[in-house]
């Protein structure tokens, strides 16, 4: 099966607790420590196999074949990717049965990033994850006063959108807001302004 390794632990003599985001499933796994073993590491997509042991609740990985990007050499790729992917291990700790929905975002984002900036591309593919999840705002109400937003719209964690003057936090024209939130494109946003939604993003899915 193949899946993307989202969190790794080392526990005792250089094992490792993986934790892989697979199509239906969020494994929790163990991998001893070895020298024949491939190298893993945090957003690596993989394919493997698990061995179940009656003396352990946590299956044994084994069998692993990185299966690479075509950006895996582009250092600022990898480390954006690298980031965005970590969170997901927060976010879905707590369920083992998933919707193949995560997987395929991250198959999709992974083919984009081969062309796209890597802070847009995961901008995006954010929002469409906000959207799934039943959490994306395009009302435009603000989540601290809960009064509509007429202008000086400002967002804050999860990208909630507020006043400027309820969160003290920078201001976007919402004309661009709303091409966000409805359109879910970043055309019309400065580098530095994505450097701003990406800082979001980096508090946590």
């Amino acid at each position: 099966m193949q899946g993307y390794i989202i969190d790794i632990k080392s526990v005792k003599d250089d094992d490792l607790i993986v934790s892989i985001l697979s199509e239906n499933h969020l494994f929790t796994t163990y991998r001893f420590y070895g020298a024949r073993h491939s190298n893993i590491n945090i957003g690596y997509k993989i394919d493997f196999e698990l061995e179940s042991n009656l003396k352990s609740t946590i299956p044994r990985l084994k069998d692993v074949i990185q299966l690479g990007f075509e950006w895996i050499f582009d250092n600022e790729k990898l480390y954006c990717w690298q980031r965005f992917i970590k969170l997901f291990y927060p976010h879905l700790k707590d369920v083992e049965e998933i919707d193949i929905f995560y997987f395929k975002l991250l198959d999709k984002l992974s083919h984009q990033m081969i062309k796209q900036n890597p802070k847009r591309a995961i901008c995006k593919n954010y929002l469409k994850l906000l959207e799934y999840e039943g959490r994306l705002h395009t009302e435009l109400n603000c989540f601290l006063c809960e009064k509509d937003i007429k202008k000086d719209i400002s967002l804050v964690r999860s990208f909630m959108p507020v006043h400027s003057s309820c969160a003290y936090s920078r201001k976007f024209k919402i004309k661009k807001i709303r091409e966000l939130f409805n359109d879910m494109t970043t055309i019309s946003f400065e580098d530095e302004e994505i450097d701003y939604l990406w800082n979001i993003i980096l508090q946590g899915l």
